[in-house]
């Protein structure tokens, strides 16, 4: 027997200890367990050979269901969607050293997560665990929270591959994409999770991506992620994704969980028969096992302690609220009535649903729930920020009891929100009778501040009748002090929105049945590259808040771009950013293209962005590196990246609609 550990690298390590396994040991080592928690993560241990168990838990939002039963206690970030509103590439690598550093203290070795899949339908259950509707910015957030995690010695799981951008019919729909809208769009923050996140793992998904299922479809993970991007981990199944033993095998699927329906026994007679050669399975077993190996959770496996401490609680507490301030997009502010002044708020009528206004949002439902180690209710935190004020608190359920407080009050504050989870799609008008509270609220006092929690964009039929929306999304744990902290001006808000904000439902990209939810479970990407921002340029159609968009309580001012050509079809945008306002802030700067008509994409694209912080009077240099991916689209004929000979032109701003600098460059 060769002694593994004593070889030099982690492949060769991994290819000798698969080389002394027997067929029963290699089959085993290629699905879950199965069953329940604690064993529905789990694909067990071989002592004989020193395999260590390998234990999986979600981790979406800060670690949550896994092996351990009942879900122990983790910080509960804001959600993935709050992440990407920050716009901070630096607060994503903490939000996922939060999650490795937990998942190792719980005795995991893998993480399902970040989100990758897009927010095309903002109905999906979904959209909080997503990272906003533009790949660019998805797939930077996804790329520094993954080395956060793996930055813990934890494996980052990139999900879900392919086309799972809604709940609705998930596990038998066929999402149909053209291959240039799917490479542009939905590959990309996937590709940027390979090349410049170096994630060990991908989940695929649920649908059938153009008639094959995601778990089985090789042209998705052979062709394009293990040969096109040189994917060098391995590919886990969602739940129950795969379908078919001798598909899955070739298609480059490595680990069915959570039980072995197809890599059970039917994979076992599927290579006795030669149909799975026995150098595929050994391929699988070396992916999962060099990954271990490389992280050091062979040699050292994780071994879960009874809680997180509560030093590691209470640091990562702080972080977490960090993130969330930083996230939340102030979306109205009428005759500057934030922020509040604490000296002279006396009295505070803070109303909403208890869901929203009663206890902390700490996140969303389904498998990226968290159990909180602690949570701040709204009233705690605006008993901290205005401690001399009396705060009454109305749930809004009697709208005359709403509006009578709201009148008695200097300043009424409703909250909002919705809740979202897993396995099915929601409205995005808000539930019961919030528009109602808001309308009666903000008629009997003209000071009235909407608070929005929601995984998603939500209709605001009142948007003209209140003062200031801030929205703030999942909070998470630290929801009462996070927007508290905005509201009294503690914090300074910078968060930009990583999705567009329509005024009607109709208003939507995939607004036919055939795109969604889908006619006869197929499921037409039909808008193809205009989703999201795209769409509302390339149509015309106003949205209420767009893409990137997000007030401050001070003023910037652009100036002085430079555009630089670099070689290989590359440049560089530099420009500075003034605070001329009153307050110390961040500004997150967007660099856009536009291409010339030839190329036939969408009015302009997000191909850049830099957050920096500015004190008053403060001028700060913005320096935006463009690849050559930034000119370039997918030419499906010749199935490669191609560039348009031509004028682009660069726009600088703060938002898709609010563009401040332009200049051009040739390629």
């Amino acid at each position: 027997m060769v002694n593994a550990s004593s070889l030099a690298t982690p492949d060769a390590r991994a290819r000798a200890i698969v080389a002394q396994m027997t067929l029963d040991e290699k089959i085993l080592e290629v699905h879950g367990v199965g069953g329940t928690t604690p064993n529905l993560r789990i694909v067990p241990a071989i002592t004989r050979l020193g395999i260590p168990a390998f234990v999986i838990t979600n981790g979406s939002a800060g670690v949550s269901y896994g092996t351990i039963s009942p879900r122990a206690p983790a910080t509960a970030l804001p959600a993935p969607l709050a992440l990407a509103a920050s716009w901070d590439t630096g607060l994503a690598n903490s939000y996922g050293t939060v999650i490795g550093k937990e998942a190792k203290i719980l005795g995991n070795d893998m993480v399902e997560g970040p989100d990758m899949n897009l927010a095309r339908i903002p109905q999906n259950g979904r959209t909080f665990e997503n990272l906003g509707e533009d790949p660019l910015l998805a797939g930077a957030i996804a790329a520094n929270e993954i080395q956060g995690i793996q930055g813990q010695g934890e494996i980052a799981e990139a999900k879900h591959y392919l086309g799972n951008e809604q709940e609705l019919n998930r596990q038998t729909s066929n999402s149909v994409i053209d291959e240039r809208t799917m490479r542009e769009l939905y590959l990309t923050p996937f590709e940027m999770s390979v090349k410049q996140g170096n994630v060990d793992a991908v989940m695929c998904s649920y649908p059938e991506v153009n008639g094959q299922w995601a778990c089985d479809n090789s042209v998705l993970m052979n062709q394009i992620l293990k040969g096109d991007w040189n994917f060098q981990g391995f590919v886990s199944s969602d739940f129950g994704a795969a379908h078919n033993t001798v598909d899955a095998a070739l298609g480059g699927l490595d680990l069915e969980m959570a039980s072995g329906k197809y890599f059970g026994s039917a994979l076992k007679a599927a290579v006795q028969a030669g149909t799975v050669p026995v150098s595929v399975l050994d391929d699988k077993l070396i992916r999962r096992f060099r990954v271990t190996m490389q992280l050091g959770l062979w040699d050292a496996p994780p071994v879960a302690q009874t809680a997180i401490p509560a030093a590691t609680g209470s640091a990562d507490g702080v972080t977490a609220r960090k993130i969330s301030e930083a996230s939340s997009v102030l979306l109205k502010n009428s005759a500057s009535l934030l922020p509040l002044n604490a000296s002279n708020v006396h009295s505070i009528a803070l109303i909403g649903m208890n869901a929203w206004a009663g206890v902390a949002k700490s996140g969303g439902g389904g498998t990226a729930g968290v159990h909180p180690i602690y949570t701040v209710t709204p009233l705690a935190g605006l008993q901290k920020q205005a401690p001399n004020a009396t705060i009454t608190y109305n749930d809004g359920s009697n709208l005359t009891s709403a509006a009578a407080a709201a009148k008695a009050a200097d300043v009424a504050i409703v909250m909002v929100g919705d809740a979202r989870k897993e396995g099915t799609d929601y409205p995005i008008s808000l539930s019961d009778n919030q528009d109602s509270i808001i309308s009666t609220v903000a008629a009997a006092n003209k000071n009235t501040i909407v608070v929005v929690k929601s995984g998603s964009v939500i209709l605001m039929p009142w948007v003209n009748q209140v003062s200031s929306i801030l929205e703030a999304w999942y909070p998470g744990e630290e929801d009462g002090n996070v927007v508290a902290s905005i509201l009294f001006g503690a914090t300074n808000p910078s968060g930009k929105l990583p999705i567009t904000f329509p005024k009607l439902v109709t208003d939507l990209p995939a607004s036919t049945p055939a795109q969604y939810p889908g006619v006869n479970l197929q499921v037409n990407y039909s808008e193809k590259l205009d989703m999201g921002y795209r769409f509302y340029d390339a149509h015309k159609v106003a949205p209420l808040f767009p893409f990137g968009f997000g007030l401050s309580y001070t003023t910037y001012k652009y100036s002085n771009l430079k555009i630089t050509a670099g070689s290989g079809n590359t440049a560089t945008v530099a420009f500075d950013i003034t605070n001329t306002g009153n307050r110390s802030g961040s500004e997150v700067a967007e660099v856009y293209v536009s291409m010339p008509a030839a190329a036939g994409e969408p009015p302009i694209q997000l191909k850049g962005f830099q957050k920096i912080a500015l004190g008053t009077g403060a001028t700060g240099h913005a320096s935006i590196a463009l690849d050559a991916r930034a000119f370039q689209h997918w030419d499906a004929s010749k199935h490669a990246w191609a560039i348009t000979a031509g004028t682009y032109q660069i726009q600088v701003g703060a938002s898709s609609r609010n563009i401040l600098l332009q200049g051009s460059i040739t390629e």
